[in-house]
């Protein structure tokens, strides 16, 4: 039996601690049945490792137990996600023990969490995005639209959701910029390329928009809405996750390609060409330049890329001088 065994779903039976807690997940904090099985597993695991490895009952355990948990599920082979899921579920096992008095101190309270990766964002190339763009053909008032959601959600980078909630008062075409509404209801003004705002003037036109709303508007807000259905209602945001989708297929994206990617590729392709990390943090809504940050690694990949490729001492088989 190898040693991914040892923190493995084992088919041990849980103490009554662990199952009382299991009850108030599902009766206090109101948890699906999925998550409460989610959690046994998780917990199955632990006693299990606590009885077999570490010869301790649950309420016994120590701050040395759960490390040693810890260690084994990293030597283990288990992904540092699911590490940290399970981890997450002894802690808040042992933190309701101390709330029940149940037990008189937390063992888990100074251990710390497997550390997780950092999650590169799996930009475009420009060039797929000049593709992707160019699949929208026609100046029907259906190609106007999705013309114009490619391009500001490219162009401004904007979240799907924030995309979708625009109004018409949101949007100046003169002076390029539009209001949006990021996580939280925060505002912030964001400009609006060349290419976006072109894209947003053809579909607010009458044979665009215009051609799209009813004669008369079934809901409250479907009047201001920026960009419409087919039915002449707001657009909703899983209608214009389809309208990514679909010119993602034509162009041979398929599943790389998402809303959040577009929104990953503009940022991308501006740290590229030498955008200030703070003006990406405006643009974006970014609480924090930390989280912008992560783009500064994926340009920095790029560049290890396009180094390899260019500098002639730096590809694999490069002659090199004798004697040198």
């Amino acid at each position: 039996m190898g040693e991914a065994a040892e923190v493995s779903d084992r088919p041990v039976e849980l103490p009554l601690e662990a199952e009382e807690f299991l009850t108030s997940l599902t009766v206090e904090k109101g948890r699906a049945a999925s998550t409460v099985e989610a959690y046994r597993r998780d917990l199955r695991a632990y006693v299990g490792f606590l009885a077999t490895d570490r010869n301790v009952d649950l309420t016994a355990a120590t701050t040395d137990d759960v490390t040693a948990f810890v260690a084994a599920m990293r030597t283990s082979g288990l992904a540092a996600t699911t590490s940290a899921r399970r981890l997450v579920a002894v802690r808040n096992l042992h933190r309701f023990l101390v709330d029940e008095e149940l037990l008189d101190t937390d063992p888990v309270r100074d251990v710390a969490a497997p550390r997780l990766g950092r999650g590169l964002p799996k930009a475009l190339r420009e060039d797929e995005v000049e593709r992707l763009l160019a699949a929208v053909v026609g100046v029907d008032a259906v190609a106007r639209r999705d013309r114009a959601i490619l391009e500001v959600l490219y162009g401004t980078g904007a979240r799907i959701s924030e995309l979708t909630g625009l109004s018409l008062r949101d949007i100046d075409v003169v002076s390029r910029r539009m209001r949006v509404f990021g996580k939280g209801s925060k505002e912030r003004v964001v400009p609006i390329g060349r290419h976006a705002g072109l894209a947003l003037e053809e579909w607010l036109s009458d044979d665009g928009r215009g051609a799209m709303a009813p004669a008369r508007w079934r809901r409250r807000g479907d009047e201001d809405a920026v960009f419409l259905n087919q039915r002449g209602g707001r657009l909703t945001r899983q209608g214009a996750w389809g309208v990514v989708r679909r010119y993602g297929d034509e162009v041979g994206l398929g599943d790389r390609l998402t809303p959040h990617v577009l929104r990953h590729s503009c940022a991308t392709h501006m740290v590229d060409h030498g955008a200030d990390l703070r003006v990406v943090q405006e643009l974006l809504g970014h609480a924090s330049v930390s989280t912008t940050q992560v783009y500064t690694y994926v340009s920095v990949e790029r560049l290890q890329s396009v180094y390899e490729s260019a500098h002639p001492r730096a590809r694999v088989g490069a002659r090199s001088t004798p004697g040198r």
